[in-house]
């Protein structure tokens, strides 16, 4: 299984759109096949090193993640991300 997981701090901390982006993620569940598990979590700490959003998702196989990078609806969530975000780290292992 390969685990992705990708932070997110947003231009506009605001609950309002901290939560709106969170649901833009979410929507992708039952959506994509290859995508076997997904979470959003938002932050509760707020300290200055915090991200806004964590993402957690799982796939059997590198070939799932790739088909999961290039899927319709990823792409929108893409762009719908690009616009929003300050900066985004991720990482991605075998799980």
């Amino acid at each position: 299984m390969i685990t992705h997981i990708v932070f997110f701090k947003l231009k506009d901390g605001s609950r309002e759109n901290v939560a709106h982006t969170a649901e833009v993620l979410r929507n992708m569940e039952g959506k994509i096949e290859q995508l076997k598990y997904i979470e959003v979590g938002v932050d509760v700490l707020h300290s200055e090193r915090s991200f806004h959003i964590a993402l957690v998702t799982k796939f059997d196989s590198m070939a799932d993640l790739e088909a999961y990078q290039v899927h319709p609806l990823h792409q929108e969530v893409i762009k719908h991300m690009a616009l929003v975000r300050e900066s985004a780290v991720s990482v991605d292992y075998e799980s």
